[in-house]
Order: C-alpha cells, then structure tokens, then sequence
C-alpha cells in the first residue's frame, strides 16, 4: 500500500553521540523524501560531532571518531538537511521522542529557525507498540517478512521505517492511510516542544511535564516564580524547550499589555 499523500512526507533516521538532546551531536544523519505522486528522493550525510563519541555508543553504530574526523559538521550541511525537508511532514521511529527533537536542536544551533508548529509528525514506532510492542527489527521481520540488515545504520534504519508504515496501512484495516490521522494516533502526548519537557493538558493548555510543577501551568507559575524561567534559561534544556517557554512567558506579558 502507497501512503496517501497531500504533500512530501520525509522519513529520516539519526545516529548520535548519545541521547541527551541538549548536549549530544548528530554523527550520521539520512532522509527518504516520499512525494506525493510516488517519487522518491534520498539522502545520507556522515556528521562530525565535534565532540567525542563514546565507545559504549560506537559499539551500537559502529561510527567511529576517526570515521566522522573529516566529515563536513552539521552546521555546514544545515542548509543541505533544512532544504530537503523544508515544508515536508516528517516520519520516523521514536522520532516523536529523540531524532525531532535533536535534529531540531542541532537547526537552531546553526542558526535555523525551524518551526514545530505546522509540521506533522508520524512516529511509525508508536504505532507499532500499540499494536504490537517490538523494536524496529522485528517490526521489520514481522510486518514485511524480512531481516532488518545493517540495524542501527541511519540509511537501513530509515527505508526499513518507510516499510513497515506502509506494511502496517495493509495490516489494519481501522488505520487511515491519511498523515494526519496517522500523526494524531502515533503521539503518545501532545507534546508542547516534542521532547516532553512541556505538554498541553486536556484543556489544550501548556503545562510543565517533570520536575517540581509537573502537571502546573506554565504561565500561571512564571507568574508566581518568575526565578523558575531564569533558571531553565540558563540549565541544559534543549533550545526548542526553551524557545516555547519563552513563547509562553511573552504572550503572558503581551496579554496583561493589552
């Protein structure tokens, strides 16, 4: 089954120097471009982190620092990455939880504006745990009846993703083959800035998802501890986080104005 498109959808894998999404790097980075008449355009790009990646993480990946040594960094093929998937809803496998969030994150690090607000976001392992819970590997030898060939590479990670969505459309019947639709049951939350630091409430409101106002409205506690904004500031919180908190902080501002 092909995927009922009304616009590009870009399916896209990264591999990191680790999971934390405010100070790892992207080191491999690859996008399948899925058109609405049915072309294809793909892309992989090898990424120096300019940092050192961990044995414990090269052991998954197997990208090694002398492999990326001389690699173009993400901030030089920003414009690269930006351009493909500029205007495109986007898919991938736990991407609502990590690879948005980071590839994100390492947008605004090069100076990118990339905006949330309007993409459309389908996580293909959401999916996959609703109604089957396995990891990529076996959602691949389950839905399409093959093995998953060099796993934990950007590039196998991605096509096999692109796959198993259109092998889960086939599967069940009550799925729409429609992105939206598909974006809306694959979100485990609706996520205010896709990494889960903020979340909307049942009354579509912004509230806080950890710490010591988990569950509180954010406006309403930046009112009442203006220090706790400063705070996330200045702490290693990914920039998109802080960049709809502060979002949040001035429309405050700009209402009490009015």
């Amino acid at each position: 089954m092909e995927l009922n498109l009304t616009k590009p959808i870009c399916f896209f894998d990264l591999e990191a120097t680790g999971t934390n999404l405010a100070k790892d790097r992207i080191v491999e980075i690859a996008i399948l471009k899925i058109f609405p008449n049915g072309n294809k355009e793909s892309k992989t790009w090898l990424v120096n982190p300019e940092i050192t990646i961990p044995e414990e993480v090269i052991a998954i990946h197997g990208i090694t620092n002398e492999k990326v040594a001389n690699e173009p960094t993400f901030k030089e093929l920003s414009s690269k990455v930006y351009e493909m998937i500029k205007g495109c809803d986007l898919a991938g496998y736990n991407s609502n939880r990590f690879d948005i969030p980071l590839l994100v994150e390492e947008l605004l690090r090069a100076g990118i504006d990339f905006d949330l607000k309007n993409v459309v976001a389908v996580d293909v392992q959401t999916i996959f745990h609703k109604k089957e819970q396995r990891t990529l590997s076996a959602a691949y030898q389950f839905y399409c009846g093959k093995n998953l060939e060099d796993a934990h590479t950007a590039e196998a990670d991605t096509n096999a993703t692109y796959e198993v969505l259109k092998s889960q459309l086939e599967r069940y019947e009550d799925l729409e083959n429609d992105i939206k639709y598909l974006a809306e049951y694959s979100a485990r939350k609706r996520f205010a800035d896709f990494a889960g630091f903020v979340v909307y409430d049942k009354k579509g409101d912004e509230v806080f998802g950890f710490g010591k106002f988990k569950g509180k409205n954010v406006a309403e506690v930046f009112e009442k501890e203006p220090g706790y904004f400063g705070w996330i500031q200045n702490a290693d919180f990914p920039l998109y986080t802080k960049r709809v908190l502060t979002a949040i902080k001035l429309r405050k501002l700009n209402t009490k104005i009015k």
